[in-house]
This record gives structure tokens, sequence and C-alpha cells, in this order.
């Protein structure tokens, strides 16, 4: 079908003036979040279909570019901050409160943080290969008296995960943290920059354990019908990491980052969390869970320092892991 030249003008002004007229959120997210593989495209897809808008991801490393940018930042909202890292994040000011019901959230530890608004979590924990390592350690004593087992670990300089074990290994060990990453040290085969390194050198058999997360056999099960996969499960306790969103005091966009965080809390977008972020939603009860999360051993204990207390402990316990690791 033909148009004439005139018509097919108008109707691509019209096109632009349309698109022009969308408002558009920004949302800043780490690299995995957007990818094909993360929950960000699946979560645009269902909030663009109620909101009327555009949700644009700004990728990388949320903090340090907020930290950077200040009060010129183009964000409305940023997702994936960890709760080790936000009070770095609140003293900047920057941010508003995200004005949502706290008692609709479904956590292992108490949650009253007026800014932050928890959309997923986890626990750190070794994931093991069944078929290669049959003998699990049964605690986290035990894997330090286990010299017949690799471990691959993240950097806790550049890796959420990393710092996560640096907060376990000082909330269990206090003090004698530096001496159980001397154990710990000719075990550990190499330190990845980021977890998806390490997760490749374990599937690839270069590591009998790998540091993970409770959660993530679910992604083997699920995604490859594999149950070789397992999570060592300590009865010390495991370390809690949230993953939260918040949104900007000076948002361009400020209904549209409000409209956000209440879409947080929908089941819509919590049921895109297990299977899309591999990991549990912050507001659904166990029982709406998939089946395969439920099934997962959870530990008895949740560990977990908060914002002020990871922030006292970082620098310690950075310092017993070099420490230990250089002995």
């Amino acid at each position: 079908m033909h148009y004439p030249i005139f018509a097919a003008g108008a109707l691509l002004a019209s096109v632009s003036a349309a698109a022009a007229d969308t408002p558009v959120l920004t949302v800043y997210a780490p690299d995995y979040f957007a990818s094909e593989w993360g929950p960000g495209p699946a979560i645009k897809q269902a909030f663009e279909a109620q909101c009327g808008c555009e949700l644009a991801y700004s990728t990388g490393d949320v903090l340090p570019r907020i930290l950077l940018e200040g009060a010129r930042t183009r964000a409305d909202v940023v997702i994936g901050l960890n709760s080790d890292v936000t009070l770095r994040a609140r003293e900047t000011g920057l941010f508003a409160q995200h004005g949502q019901p706290l008692d609709a959230l479904e956590l292992p530890v108490p949650w009253d943080d007026d800014i932050f608004l928890p959309f997923n979590w986890s626990y750190t924990a070794f994931v093991y290969d069944k078929t290669r390592t049959p003998n699990p350690p049964a605690s986290f004593a035990d894997l330090l008296e286990r010299d017949d087992l690799s471990l691959v670990i993240q950097d806790p300089r550049s890796s959420i995960s990393g710092l996560a074990l640096l907060l376990w290994v000082d909330q269990i060990y206090g003090d004698g943290a530096a001496e159980v990453w001397a154990k710990l040290a000719p075990q550990i085969v190499t330190v990845t920059a980021g977890w998806g390194e390490s997760y490749g050198l374990f599937t690839d058999g270069e590591a009998d354990m790998v540091l993970s997360f409770t959660t993530s056999p679910a992604y083997h099960i699920m995604a490859e019908d594999d149950d070789t996969k397992a999570a060592a499960i300590f009865p010390e306790g495991h370390y809690f990491l949230v993953e939260v969103a918040a949104k900007l005091a000076g948002a361009a966009q400020p209904e549209l980052a409000d409209q956000f965080l209440d879409f947080i809390l929908t089941d819509t977008f919590q049921d895109i969390i297990p299977t899309a972020n591999w990991s549990y939603p912050s507001a659904q009860p166990t029982e709406d869970w998939p089946q395969e999360f439920r099934d997962l051993p959870l530990p008895e204990t949740a560990l977990f320092y908060d914002e002020v207390t990871a922030e006292e402990r970082r620098g310690p316990a950075l310092d017993a892991w070099l420490s230990g690791m250089t002995r």
C-alpha cells in the first residue's frame, strides 16, 4: 500500500509527538538486573503495561555513581543496593521516604527502614555438587578443617556477596576472623571480582564449592532440571542479604517513582523475583513461593548486621581478611 508523502510525514510527526509526551522513569540498576537473564526486562514490561510510561534502566555500579553525581543525578529510583552499603547512600541526603506499608514485608529479620524498600533477599552459602562432593561440611567449623575441599569466593572490595562473606565470618568469629581466613586460604583456588566468574569456575569443575546463595540450587532445578547442586546449611547461621530500592528526593518523575515503589510490593512484581533473580521475594509468604523454593533447606539462624554495624565492621573485617589470606 502506498501513502502520499505528506500523509507519511504527518504520521511520523504524530508518532514522534506521542513518544515525546510519554514520561520516562529513570531507574539506576546493577548490570545484572537489566540484563536479558535478570529480572529487569520482565519488570519493565509489567510496569509499563500499567503506568503509561517508559521505564528506562541506566546500569552500572549504583552506589559509586550516586556518590559521584550527588544532586545532579538523573535517577528517579535506584534498585539493587544492599543493606551492607545503604548507610553511605543514606548519608548523601539524596533519598526520600518510600511511604510503603512495612507490614507487607515477609523477611526473617525485623525491617523498619522508611527510605530503603526490600524487593528480594537470600542467605549467603557455599554451594556444592552432590556428585563431586558427597560429604559436604556439616558446619562452618567443619569447613575450616576440610583441607580436601577447594573453594572459589568473591572479592569483598568489588562484590556484595564477597562483602557478605566477610561479615558472615566476622559475626561468627569476631576477633578470631583472621585465623579463620588463614585456615581457609589454602583451600581457596581463586578470588574473583564478581559472583559470575566464581560460579562459572565452579560449574566448570574448577572447585568443589563456591560462595553463592541458598537459593542458587533452585536455578539448576527449575531451569536445567538438575538437582545435583545444593547449599551446605550450617548450624552457626547464615548471613542474610537483602536488596533494596529507593526514591530520589529530587526525582524528575516523583509520581512515577512512587508508583514504581507501590509496584514492588504487588504480586505481579514479587512473582517475577524467584525465577528471574533466583532469590526470595520480599513481600510474599513462604506458601506463595514456587514449590522448588519451598523445598530448599533454610538456615535456622539468620545472621545480620544493620547498616550502621555493617559499616563499622567492614574495615576491621577487611583487614582480617587481608591479614589471614596473605599469611
